[in-house]
């Protein structure tokens, strides 16, 4: 899987949340409240769907608990933060590095990509983990759950000085 560092900027979407774990996923859900209304937000940037997972904190990633809750957004990027439809809430993401994998294949699949992410590639390079939320951006070459869909998977990460000191 090929990748690249990012210094993202703030991003700002306006879209659908909620409350779920690995046990009780409800991302079909989420997306299906969501799509029937999005051309109803304003000021769009752009035409892709970022599917947003907020963590409490980084200990959600310490020990595996398919229990352990997060919010999962349905968005779209925003120019501004007005004129919110009814129903939808603002999610700014703040500025900071990440790294950016591009993802082909099954949307059924991405989990193993994710494995890899955190258990392979994060521990041998010169990053860590950060505190922000992660996000994938599903753009024209995402096709639901196809073999050939293409999508972007942003890990949120900070330089890991300790790492680079050695």
């Amino acid at each position: 899987m090929k990748n690249r560092i990012e210094n993202s900027k703030e991003i700002v979407l306006v879209g659908k949340c909620l409350r779920m774990s690995l046990a009780n996923n409800k991302t079909a859900e989420i997306w299906k409240s969501f799509m029937p209304f999005r051309h109803l937000i304003k000021n769009k940037l752009g035409e892709e769907y970022y599917s947003v997972e907020v963590y409490k904190d980084l200990d959600f990633f310490k020990s595996f608990d398919p229990e352990r809750e997060y919010i999962k957004w349905a968005a779209l990027r925003v120019t501004k933060k007005e004129n919110v439809p009814d129903d939808m809430q603002v999610l700014n993401i703040p500025a900071g590095l990440y790294a950016v994998f591009n993802y082909k294949g099954r949307s059924s699949k991405v989990s193993e990509a994710y494995q890899y992410i955190l258990l392979n590639w994060l521990p041998n390079s010169d990053y860590g983990l950060d505190n922000r939320p992660h996000f994938a951006i599903m753009g024209e070459k995402y096709i639901q759950d196809n073999p050939e869909s293409e999508e972007e998977l942003w890990i949120p990460i900070k330089s890991n000085a300790s790492k680079l000191q050695t």
